[in-house]
């Protein structure tokens, strides 16, 4: 179990390969940050990357495992999604207090502040990321430090975009009965009557205060995602459908069909830090086969078993 740099020409498409015994890999750009893909032990590739993606940086790369800091989408004055994800990290020597890693393929990375940073969001921080790879779970522990003389608030988000086989083909269950905003509607809040998300059209929602696990069911593939999370409250359920998609130039005519966009993001209440305190989210990813139709697995057992 191992990792090791991958250097392009000019450093835009840095990375990290982390391997695994069992087979399973994934790839970490130094850009942002970003997880850019996940394989499975079968060599299948969990994660959707644009055909479109556009290798221009800053500009973060459409796909993979984004994250938005200091600010998600337009929740603030920033640019959209804030501007970690179009700054390049660096490998993070002492990742203390965090335990070391010694059962998986581990990399942390760290992002600080900068002087241009701080003319567009005047506070000192750092940024830790630790990405873990072992047999069939991917796992991120996003960390946020106050190095500054002043107290501070931030929102978050590790935006998963998950390949699937055919959007109308998935559910999402686990965010039943609970409030959301919908950015269509001017970010109007409702309240989910569905038994199981499920995609027809266009989807662009917050939910609100949601549970630690969160399933999605791919029916054609007979595969189940399932994101489990701490420290981060809000899930942001995102799939821009047939007419957004065409309008944005990073993102094939087609692809929104083989995509879904599940977030583990902390939105509604935005996290406080005082100086020399730290905030800390995880994420952990997974798969499961199953076939919900055939009753071969029950996602209620996933959620709550």
């Amino acid at each position: 179990m191992s990792w090791n740099v991958i250097h392009d020409g000019d450093g835009s498409a840095s990375r990290i390969v982390l391997k695994e015994h069992t087979g399973s890999t994934a790839e970490v750009l130094f850009l942002g940050g970003q997880v850019i893909s996940w394989k499975n032990e079968r060599r299948e590739e969990l994660l959707f990357r644009s055909n479109k993606t556009l290798w221009k940086p800053p500009k973060a790369f459409r796909g993979g495992i984004p994250i938005s800091f200091p600010q998600f989408g337009t929740f603030g004055s920033l640019e959209r999604h804030g501007f970690a994800r179009n700054r390049v990290w660096l490998l993070d020597d002492s990742p203390s207090p965090l335990p070391a890693a010694n059962s998986q393929s581990t990399v942390d990375l760290i992002l600080k502040s900068t002087e241009e940073d701080l003319k567009i969001w005047p506070h000192r921080f750092e940024v830790r990321l630790r990405i873990s790879l072992s047999a069939g779970k991917l796992t991120l522990i996003p960390r946020v430090r106050n190095i500054d003389n002043k107290p501070f608030s931030f929102t978050f988000s590790l935006r998963n975009y998950l390949s699937v086989s055919d959007i109308s083909e998935v559910r999402v269950e686990g965010l039943e009965t609970l409030d959301y905003f919908d950015n269509l509607q001017r970010g109007e809040r409702y309240t989910e009557q569905a038994d199981a998300i499920t995609f027809d059209s266009e989807t662009d929602r917050v939910y609100l205060s949601t549970p630690t696990k969160t399933a999605i069911i791919d029916h054609e593939k007979k595969r189940t995602y399932v994101l489990q999370k701490d420290g981060m409250a809000d899930a942001v359920v995102w799939n821009p459908w047939d007419k957004k998609a065409k309008s944005l130039p990073d993102l094939g005519d087609e692809d929104y069909k083989k995509m879904l966009c599940v977030d583990s993001a902390a939105v509604e209440t935005p996290i406080i830090l005082k100086p020399s305190e730290e905030w800390r989210g995880r994420q952990e990813l997974s798969t499961v086969s199953s076939s919900y139709c055939s009753g071969q697995l029950d996602p209620r057992k996933v959620l709550y078993g």
